[in-house]
């Protein structure tokens, strides 16, 4: 059984190692914070339009996965952590990660985000104590 090509556009992904196909590079990532902003601005249009539709159940169930999953509250919190990581130098990835998962250790961080490991543990603790900072003061 032959082996299909691989042409040279094709790129083996490997999160670890920030390699990710053409389609990926070039799209925008989302925190799961924002997601669930958005689902949550769809629905309320949904409920105060004159002929209110049913949500389906994929959207019921992303929305529901959200609003479990959310580590922030507010746009300006949003804001604030993106602006934080973005400073940081990040890939868009590891940025997304890192505001999804908030890790509270440099050592967990690295553990779930294995490409982190360019990073010094104190700088590394130094950001994800500045994120908890952030959650802290949320309203």
């Amino acid at each position: 059984m032959a082996t299909p090509a691989v042409t040279t556009d094709e790129v083996e992904e490997d999160a670890s190692e920030l390699k990710f196909s053409a389609e990926f590079e070039n799209a925008e990532t989302l925190l799961i914070s924002e997601v669930h902003m958005l689902l949550e601005h769809r629905k309320q249009q949904n409920e105060n339009a004159e002929e209110e539709q049913e949500l389906s159940e994929v959207f019921i169930k992303t929305l529901n996965y959200t609003k479990r999953f959310t580590k922030f509250k507010n746009k300006e919190t949003i804001g604030a952590v993106r602006t934080l990581l973005t400073k940081k130098k990040l890939h868009k990835f590891e940025l997304a990660s890192i505001a999804n998962l908030c890790p509270e250790m440099a050592e967990e961080a690295k553990s779930l985000i294995p490409s982190l490991e360019r990073f010094d543990d104190e700088e590394l603790q130094q950001l994800l104590e500045d994120i908890k900072t952030k959650l802290s003061f949320q309203y």
